[in-house]
């Protein structure tokens, strides 16, 4: 018998709990696992199973290489087994501890289940009223006690916009503190998600509509990801930025700090002049900016190398292809209360190569000074 395993996830604690507790008074013979995560400091990460009568069973898995979140997947699958082998559970709601991201374990669950397990979906818990104040948290996990991990970077505004942004479904506590503001920010953020109210009886449905983890995964890769459009609602503005002459690398790079505090949220993908190659991944929440590699664009790959890339990112590609720079483009959304449209999108326009610039030609933009060698490159 194939187990349904609907994952909840997200750092609104209060609001995750909202969404795993309908489920199980909704849904008959629904159970729900919760790995604790706090407790890794003491080297081990607690387990609770409970249904809609209370506690059913508790358990520790011990740490795996200091690594609380490795111990959580060593230890949900064989427990989500164990209640498919059973045969009693009709649901298994997963409900994630609160810096886990919801893309990690929904792969997880997908690669492993053996057959025994079918991810029906993914949900992230979210109290509108605090969609800005997470979103604009440039703390530490670790010093916000939520590390998952001693190694862990991450702050609190970027884990939350990921959680946000990746699910297909978003969960609503009605809150009497949420504003129309809030309201337009959360719909801007993950326009395509759909959005239910916690109680309205949906949820239950919902959990057994189906998830493709491989789609999930192309509409968040920079190269094809599904960006927010143009939209100014409740004081909420999102620009799109898209352009394809590439950027001074200098001239970027000394913006850095203004673009990353422009906007409450950016993403998006970029290329420079002197890296005509490399595909660069923007990711910007809370004041802190992360700029990744992320491989090639496709026009710098031989055609027999085609092949080995998604049909996604092809059709995707084709759909924006320059004649002079195929696939190579700018194309950064920023979103935010408040935002200041045309000023940013003049700040990004300056640091773009000038005419003369431009006709040097690529030979002179390889010369360019490489100021983002502290970033792309690898420390040998």
């Amino acid at each position: 018998m194939t187990l349904p395993v609907v994952i909840v996830g997200g750092l609104h604690a209060d609001a995750r709990r909202s969404a795993v507790r309908e489920l199980l008074t909704t849904v008959p013979c629904s159970v729900a696992l919760h790995h604790d995560l706090a407790t890794a400091a003491e080297g081990t990460v607690r387990r609770l199973v409970r249904d809609a009568s209370g506690e059913l069973s508790r358990g520790e898995a011990p740490l795996v290489g200091d690594c609380a979140c490795c111990a959580l997947r060593e230890d949900l699958v064989p427990e989500l087994r164990r209640l498919a082998a059973d045969g009693r559970t009709r649901l298994a709601v997963v409900e994630l501890w609160d810096s886990v991201e919801p893309r990690a374990m929904a792969e997880v669950v997908a690669a492993h289940g053996g057959g025994a397990l079918d991810l029906t979906n993914v949900i992230t818990a979210v109290d509108p009223a605090l969609v800005l104040p997470y979103l604009a948290n440039g703390d530490d996990l670790a010093e916000a006690g939520l590390a998952s991990a001693a190694t862990d970077r991450r702050t609190v505004g970027d884990t939350w916009a990921r959680q946000l942004e990746y699910p297909p479904v978003l969960a609503l506590v009605d809150g009497a503190d949420a504003d129309d503001e809030d309201r337009a920010l959360l719909a801007q953020l993950h326009p395509t998600a759909r959005r239910v109210h916690i109680g309205s009886g949906e949820l239950a449905r919902l959990a057994f509509a189906g998830f493709d983890t491989e789609a999930a995964a192309a509409a968040q890769h920079p190269a094809c990801a599904l960006l927010p459009q143009e939209a100014d609602e409740a004081g909420v503005a999102t620009l799109v930025w898209h352009r394809h002459r590439p950027f001074h690398p200098e001239r970027l790079y000394e913006a850095l700090e203004d673009l990353a505090c422009a906007a409450a949220r950016s993403r998006g993908r970029f290329w420079l002049a002197d890296r005509p190659d490399t595909l660069l991944a923007w990711e910007a929440a809370g004041g802190a900016l992360c700029v990744e590699n992320t491989g090639p664009w496709l026009a710098s790959l031989p055609d027999a190398a085609w092949e080995m890339v998604p049909p996604v990112r092809r059709a995707a590609a084709a759909l924006g292809w320059h004649p002079e720079h195929g696939d190579r483009c700018q194309h950064l959304v920023f979103t935010s209360p408040g935002l200041d449209g045309e000023g940013l999108a003049r700040l990004l326009d300056s640091c773009l190569l000038t005419d003369a610039e431009y006709a040097a030609g690529r030979e002179a933009w390889k010369r360019l000074p490489t100021a983002f060698g502290a970033l792309l490159d690898p420390v040998s």
